[in-house]
């Protein structure tokens, strides 16, 4: 899923119809201070960051005066919070609050509602989870029929909302849906909705996230890479968009896991089936090994996306070793995968003599896909090793072989690990 900024969910709030802080965001401390003269009261500073808890993490700050708001804007520029670095804030007008209600739609996919689930609870604030059930109604919508104005209305009613704030609260409960049918939102919530003592209903902070499939259809939201990440997204990982974006047959998922490889002991990891591939992952870090990126090719990609997968894992600066982890008996026709790694070892292995390569690829046309391999890189000047479904199960052989394969390759080279 590709997440939005606070600020770009209130933008599409807003569209919707739902009430929003007097606010705007900002990328140095002196537009902080412009923004903070213009609304002309208190204000919070606020970090954009994708992460939940930053106020408890220091990552909203209030200010009495524009000259209060660029100090805590210079405070929050370039620090780290939950290990994101804030690079923008959004400067709002400070909300005098009274109550706090929350509202959520998430997809529930299991196999007997696969439709939206609208949640509102007069416990905003908190998380969701730990809400009594008493305190949270809920609607699940039938797609074909739709959410309507009254639907909301009843969500508030069955929480014994006062008359008077009725109709306010129901339009943000519509609104907030109208906004995840239209952007193909995947998780929508607004949280707190803040009802103010001035009688006023006001969407204080939001979280969404959009689905990856769909974030064609919106180039206004300006999102690089549809991936759900706790960071943004590096350039290896925009390249790996890339080929995902151009091509939907099968699956090709690249997460760069550092964003610069200092030392010894990183490997190019080259998955294959999930969960499976993650056993591979902790198998290598037993033996002191780490991933420099976690990619997963599987769902039947053609060889050419493969190969673009295996070029870009290759890319990577510093990494000791490739490591084309199936650990799957996948019933996908392998040959594809073959092919694919083929072509990328042909062209990356003759300018990085003896680099290690452990092959491990299960599944339909098993046989004929260890052929291709053995055939294609006999003649390379690489450390290959190749195996099939007889050593699925055994990750720590296989990464064993991995860190053999590392050590021989660094003596030949007269590294020593200090």
């Amino acid at each position: 899923m590709a997440r939005l900024y606070e600020y770009q969910g209130k933008q599409l709030l807003k569209e919707a119809k739902v009430p929003i802080p007097r606010g705007e965001v900002a990328t140095t401390p002196q537009e902080v201070t412009k923004i903070a003269e213009k609304i002309g009261k208190p204000v919070a500073v606020k970090a954009q960051i994708w992460a939940g808890g930053r106020g408890k993490a220091g990552g909203i700050k209030f200010a009495q005066s524009p000259v209060e708001a660029e100090k805590a804007a210079k405070d929050l520029f370039g620090s780290e919070i939950k290990k994101l670095t804030v690079e923008k804030v959004l400067v709002e007008e400070k909300l005098n609050i009274d109550k706090e209600y929350y509202v959520g739609v998430i997809i529930d996919a299991s196999m007997g509602v696969r439709s939206p689930v609208i949640m509102f609870s007069t416990e905003g604030g908190m998380d969701i989870e730990t809400v009594p059930a008493e305190k949270i109604a809920q609607m699940t919508v039938d797609v074909l029929r739709g959410f309507r104005l009254y639907d909301a209305l009843n969500l508030a009613v069955q929480l014994k909302v006062p008359t008077q704030f009725l109709p306010a609260i129901a339009q943000a409960i519509i609104g907030l849906y109208q906004t995840f049918k239209n952007y193909n939102c995947r998780t929508a919530e607004i949280n707190p909705l803040v009802l103010t003592k001035e009688g006023k209903v006001v969407a204080g902070d939001c979280r969404m996230a959009i689905d990856d499939s769909s974030v064609y259809r919106h180039p206004e939201l300006g999102i690089d890479v549809a991936r759900e990440s706790p960071t943004p997204p590096t350039e290896l990982d925009k390249i790996a968009w890339w080929i995902e974006e151009g091509d939907l047959r099968g699956t090709c998922y690249i997460a760069q896991m550092v964003p610069e490889i200092k030392g010894l002991n990183y490997v190019g990891y080259h998955g294959l089936g999930g969960g499976g591939a993650i056993l591979g992952v902790d198998a290598l870090n037993r033996q002191g090994l780490k991933i420099a990126d976690y990619a997963d090719t599987s769902g039947n990609p053609t060889a050419a996306k493969v190969y673009r997968a295996a070029k870009v894992i290759m890319s990577q600066a510093g990494i000791e070793a490739y490591f084309l982890g199936g650990f799957i008996v996948a019933n996908q026709e392998q040959w594809h995968h073959a092919h694919g790694v083929v072509k990328a070892l042909r062209e990356e292995l003759p300018k990085r003599p003896g680099f290690p390569c452990v092959l491990l690829l299960c599944g339909n046309r098993e046989k004929e896909s260890l052929e291709i391999l053995r055939e294609g890189t006999k003649d390379l000047p690489g450390r290959i090793e190749i195996y099939g479904s007889e050593k699925v199960y055994e990750t720590e052989f296989l990464a064993k072989r991995v860190k053999a394969l590392i050590m021989e390759y660094r003596q030949e080279r007269g590294i020593k690990e200090e």
